[in-house]
């Protein structure tokens, strides 16, 4: 029907109405002026949310909403790119990567650890109810596994709790990725067994980044005598199942805690990798310690640190640690410096691991950063692009926000976490269940001080680091950085580290990793409110991305809540979900574009 809104024989109370829904030029009776005007604009307000408020407000509105208004003309397409075979191609793009999501899910195995101790010693309980001894009530565990087994949102909400500690999201990983692969398309490898040497190697490395947590990085060098380094590397060293970093099958001093990634044959096997870069120059990353070039602003990463004090190891007491293990709360606070500093040693690294800043826009912001000529101490690095991106040859275009440039680099790693994240959680929930270092540490208390009989690897025993730990702080569990001790999910893989082997890796696809660093810097060991240069080997752009993976990843270790598989194992699970999804991105792009080329964790470069 079509409408003259001039007719005198309409009535005066009538007004045209928008309704995309049937006639687009229906009518209704309003029954005043003000009514209709009233009306009218509510109309109007309920079909913003048909595009959205903010085209509304541009002045961008459908043409299709409007098409048989006067006085209205629609574009013809520049091209068929832009016209109707856009849809047809952006539809067989979907198609494609939503046939990806029909390869065959591969096996993940387990250690065994939960089928084999009744009482379930080896698994994450915390947050259930226990028994003095830190063993979980059955009946508790139970309606965890049964919600888990389920999927049922009402179920989860039946799980028995010991405290006032809620469960870290436990149906994320459940959630349907719409970009990349989904969760149980990723496999991880084997982590240790409760019994093991591995195992045991893990918790003597974690309990001396306890101890050695006020030591400056700047001493862990191959010349130093510092007695407490020097003894972490004889007593490592005595260690069969140890396997970090080594230089000719030796823990070096400078070796010390640094980034390994760990991957899977496909079986459950595990290879180890040192992390390339992360083994060379300065302990910390160039990308934790540089200032950051942020538009019209700049700052330095001069962070907020604990203090170096007793009162800052939570869970020695055993009551407190029992009272975490059921799901409660210490009451105590981190004791913080007033003068905040650069990142030194392994209690910085800790609380950055703890509340994290941005530190992956940060890199990236960093890395888009130009030196600058009168202060080698500030601006960034000016790092070119990957070699592979598109506009690096292009006499005529940039790339920009939509694809391959800033805008774009920093979206992805904004979107990337969320899946690596899903991923890492799908494995912690649904597959391992891995006891944590903290629960771990109440069996070795107990089995000093109580007598039982759990089976620990004789290194722990046999390891200085117990005589040490009890002389600090008259107990056997292994101190803890965090008031709250570990988050409520199992150990293995370490959600931090998954989103940093994730976002690194995005970083790695877009940015030259064989770019060197100009003007690199170190803290002044003198002055750690100051920035001096660093004299040495050549740093890397994928070394030093490497590196921050590694910071943020081992800071979570030097906390006492992680293992160092849990960290190892999740960059190259963050790595494989940064991969699927830029496989998906590369499907994408009308840019001549013969994909995203950079080196991986294991050192073996790949064109994605």
């Amino acid at each position: 029907m079509s409408v003259d809104p001039q007719d005198s024989s309409l009535p005066s109370d009538y007004v045209p109405e928008f309704n995309p829904e049937s006639n687009p030029e229906s009518i209704k009776k309003v029954r005043s002026p003000k009514e209709r005007l009233g009306a009218s604009r509510r109309k109007f307000l309920g079909r913003v949310g048909l595009f959205t408020a903010s085209t509304a407000v541009a002045g961008v509105v459908t043409p299709s909403l409007f098409k048989n208004q006067e006085n209205t003309a629609q574009a013809e397409p520049i091209s068929k790119f832009t016209g109707n075979d856009f849809p047809s191609r952006a539809y067989q793009v979907r198609i494609k990567a939503a046939e990806r999501l029909k390869q065959s899910i591969p096996n993940h195995p387990t250690n065994g650890d939960e089928a084999k101790y009744p009482n379930k010693i080896a698994t994450d309980t915390r947050g259930l109810p226990h028994n003095q001894l830190g063993e979980v009530d059955l009946k508790a565990y139970q309606s965890f596994t049964d919600a888990l087994k389920s999927g049922d949102p009402d179920k989860y909400e039946q799980i028995i709790l010991g405290g006032g500690r809620k469960l870290v999201q436990p149906l994320t990983p459940l959630a349907v990725s719409l970009t990349g692969l989904n969760p149980l398309h990723f496999p991880i490898p084997i982590p240790p067994t409760l019994d093991s040497a591995e195992q045991a190697a893990e918790y003597v490395e974690i309990a001396w980044q306890g101890l050695l947590q006020d030591v400056p990085f700047s001493e862990y060098r191959n010349d130093t005598n510092n007695p407490l380094i020097l003894a972490a590397v004889q007593d490592l060293n005595r260690l069969s199942g140890f396997k970090g970093p080594k230089e000719n099958g030796r823990i070096t001093p400078e070796l010390l805690f640094r980034g390994s990634a760990f991957y899977t044959d496909g079986t459950g096997r595990t290879i180890y990798f040192t992390l390339s870069g992360a083994d060379t120059g300065p302990y910390v990353s160039q990308f934790l310690l540089r200032p950051i070039p942020a538009g019209t602003q700049s700052y330095a990463q001069l962070h907020r640190v604990p203090l170096a004090t007793p009162e800052n190891s939570f869970q020695i007491n055993y009551d407190e640690w029992l009272l975490v293990q059921n799901g409660g709360s210490s009451g105590r606070e981190i004791k913080f410096d007033p003068v905040r500093r650069y990142f030194i040693n392994g209690r910085d690294q800790g609380e950055i691991a703890h509340n994290p800043p941005p530190v992956y826009t940060n890199a990236a912001l960093i890395l888009l950063g130009k030196p600058v000529k009168d202060n080698p101490l500030a601006g960034g690095v000016g790092a070119p692009y990957n070699p592979s991106n598109p506009y690096n040859k292009s006499k005529t275009q940039v790339g920009g926000s939509g694809t391959f440039g800033p805008g774009y680099v920093q979206g992805l790693i904004a979107a990337v976490s969320a899946h690596a994240i899903r991923a890492a959680y799908w494995q912690k929930y649904y597959v391992h269940r891995r006891l944590r270092s903290e629960a771990f540490g109440g069996l070795v208390h107990n089995n000093k001080v109580k007598k039982t009989d759990y089976p620990i690897h004789p290194d722990v025993f046999n390891s200085e680091i117990l005589d040490r730990l009890y002389s600090n702080n008259k107990s056997y569990l292994l101190p803890q950085f965090f008031p709250e001790g570990s988050p409520t999910h199992s150990s293995y893989p370490g959600g931090a580290s998954v989103s940093a082997g994730a976002s690194v890796t995005i970083l790695k696809a877009l940015f030259d990793g064989s770019y060197v660093i100009p003007n690199p810097v170190i803290p002044d060991p003198k002055d750690p409110t100051k920035l001096i240069p660093y004299q040495g080997a050549p740093l890397t752009v994928e070394g030093e991305l490497n590196k921050l993976a590694a910071n943020i990843g081992l800071g979570r270790n030097s906390a006492g809540i992680h293992w160092r598989t849990d960290a190892s194992a999740s960059l190259a699970l963050g790595e494989a979900v940064a991969i699927a999804i830029l496989r998906d991105e590369g499907s994408t792009f009308r840019e001549k574009f013969s994909g995203f080329t950079f080196t991986k964790f294991d050192g073996t470069k790949v064109t994605i």
